[in-house]
């Protein structure tokens, strides 16, 4: 059995590298021609009189995909905690053009919320067509500044993740009755080992990997598009450390830009969603140089960040 896995070490790999080389190019080509036939208006579901939840609604992504949602004539149940930002979300959305709007109050990672606020939606409208899991927390510091205090770190998995998966558990028998779809808003940051946010990132990796998974279970009985933003203007970002990095080395996306190519993505049956586009590079990166990213990752948000602080004391 240690001869064939020799066997296997030395010829396995050249021979998928090989097919890579030959294969690659063919297939990016025939994605660029599946894009542009996937574009064009006559293949772009309709959403509207479709049903559609989307979780984290009262700011940020989950906001503007409410708006974007509303502008093409969809019926929206939006879930968060906080009411009166919901209450102000349904208003501009029934303004700008959605069939119907409800709100649901409700807490993501608690199970029984879940279950209530899947229910809530499917009383009032009788289907559900459209699952936006996009409700996220982040929390920008270092592993070692938690001290005692690991418990802080509960509530980013149990809202990024378990969130996730309770809507998603719930909502399943209702999005296979429509054919309908889930959109899972992820991040850049699940494939890319940023400093200060080891458990975020761990959160997103862990969403990520599941919807694959999920998708490979549920075949073609519900679409799953997983999103990937990177770097977009919403209140998971307005940390000082953050703000000083983002200014000082990438641009960020506007909220509504990144909402509308959600849409369009779903609309399209995307497996993936980068936005923005460029941002992919990092993930490229990070695939190809490891070393290299983990160095100089270490070096711009770890190392000169503490240099500046000496500096200033």
């Amino acid at each position: 059995m240690d001869v064939l896995q020799e066997l296997l070490n030395v010829t396995l790999i050249p021979f998928a590298f090989f097919v890579l080389l030959v294969v690659v190019p063919p297939f990016y080509l025939f994605k660029f021609l599946s894009l542009l036939f996937k574009t064009s208006k006559h293949n772009n579901e309709s959403v509207a009189g479709k049903v559609v939840l989307i979780t984290g609604a009262s700011s940020g992504i989950g906001e503007c995909l409410a708006y974007e949602y509303a502008r093409r004539g969809a019926r929206l149940a939006l879930v968060a905690r906080r009411e009166d930002r919901l209450r102000a979300v349904v208003d501009k959305a029934l303004e700008l053009g959605a069939s119907d709007a409800i709100f649901v109050v409700a807490d993501v990672s608690n199970i029984q919320d879940s279950q209530r606020f899947i229910q809530e939606t499917i009383n009032h409208y009788g289907q559900l067509d459209h699952l936006v899991n996009n409700a996220g927390i982040m929390q920008v510091k270092m592993f070692e500044d938690f001290s005692e205090k690991l418990s802080d770190l509960a509530p980013i998995m149990d809202i990024n993740f378990w969130g996730s998966v309770y809507a998603t558990h719930f909502a399943i028998p209702h999005l296979r009755k429509s054919r309908g779809k889930i959109v899972a808003i992820s991040s850049v940051a699940g494939s890319y080992p940023t400093p200060r946010m080891s458990f975020y990132n761990a959160s997103k990796a862990a969403m990520t990997s599941f919807y694959e998974t999920l998708r490979v279970e549920l075949g073609e009985d519900i679409g799953i598009t997983i999103v990937t933003p990177g770097f977009v203007k919403s209140e998971m970002t307005p940390n000082e450390f953050m703000s000083q990095v983002q200014a000082k080395t990438v641009p960020i996306e506007s909220t509504e830009s990144c909402a509308k190519a959600i849409l369009n993505s779903t609309c399209r049956g995307d497996l993936y969603l980068i936005e923005p586009s460029w941002v992919r590079i990092f993930v490229w990166l990070n695939m190809f140089f490891p070393a290299l990213v983990e160095w100089s990752s270490h070096y711009m948000m770890v190392k000169k960040p503490a240099q500046a602080a000496n500096k200033r004391n």
